[in-house]
């Protein structure tokens, strides 16, 4: 797993409905919180025999950038959900969405498209914005060259209500995407002594400040990460402050 940063375009189209919304309930089921509409010019998904529409962009997540996938390496080890990989799953890492997300990921380059949960995090390389399974990256086209231009955007579960007479599809409450524990990885080494040096530098700023390690499985590394809190706005600031403060590849990512 590699490093990156994210921060400019996973805003692009993040925000959150705003009000109340009502709540509908049927007979024998359970309360179902509505949002907006499903639009019937959206093409639905199938996955587990439940179907996900992707989310409007009001409410949803959406982002472009780099894809690159991750196989053998790491088939077998535990992603940062507690899950062992399965490099043959229909599974990716991403550096912030919820766990369990189930995201639609389009090829730009050569238009083909997959669903996959996320259950891991990275990619730890700057540019990148998804590490996809070895399944996911050969059904999207990406193994040969290792890399591809993307679009990912959050899918929603909806459920069937009946409305002024009539049966239409609401969305299912879904995770917050603006919402997690947050930090800010300022750097990585392969010495801990240079890790410790870096974490005292910013204590002294007031900030606090983790380093945690990582096995690659072929070296440890020693990661600074400065926390940014809960919400993606502030955490966004933190990012900011720490380039100004000449860490060029700070990224954001989450627990």
């Amino acid at each position: 797993m590699k490093n990156v940063i994210i921060i400019t375009s996973i805003l692009l189209l993040l925000a959150g409905c705003g009000g109340k919304t009502p709540v509908l309930s049927t007979p024998g089921k359970r309360q179902v919180k509505t949002t907006k509409r499903v639009k019937g010019t959206q093409r639905p998904y199938k996955i587990k025999g439940k179907t996900y529409y992707p989310l409007p962009s009001a409410e949803g997540f959406s982002q472009a950038g780099i894809a690159s996938w991750y196989g053998k390496p790491f088939h077998g080890r535990k992603t940062s959900n507690g899950e062992t990989y399965d490099m043959y799953s229909r599974t990716a890492a991403h550096k912030t969405l919820p766990m369990h997300t189930q995201l639609l990921v389009k090829n730009l380059d050569n238009g083909k498209e997959i669903v996959l949960r996320i259950n891991d995090r990275g990619p730890f390389v700057r540019g990148r914005i998804i590490d996809l399974s070895y399944t996911g990256a050969k059904e999207l086209g990406v193994l040969k060259k290792g890399t591809a231009r993307v679009h990912i955007s959050a899918l929603g579960e909806v459920v069937k209500v009946k409305e002024a007479g009539r049966t239409v599809e609401h969305f299912l409450p879904h995770a917050d995407f603006t919402k997690g524990k947050f930090y800010v990885q300022i750097g990585s080494f392969s010495q801990r002594g240079n890790a410790e040096r870096l974490q005292k530098t910013m204590l002294k700023t007031g900030r606090s400040v983790n380093v945690s390690t990582y096995d690659r499985g072929d070296m440890l590394f020693y990661r600074v990460q400065v926390k940014a809190g809960e919400d993606i706005n502030k955490a966004k600031e933190v990012v900011q402050a720490m380039r100004t403060l000449g860490y060029g590849d700070a990224f954001l990512a989450a627990k």
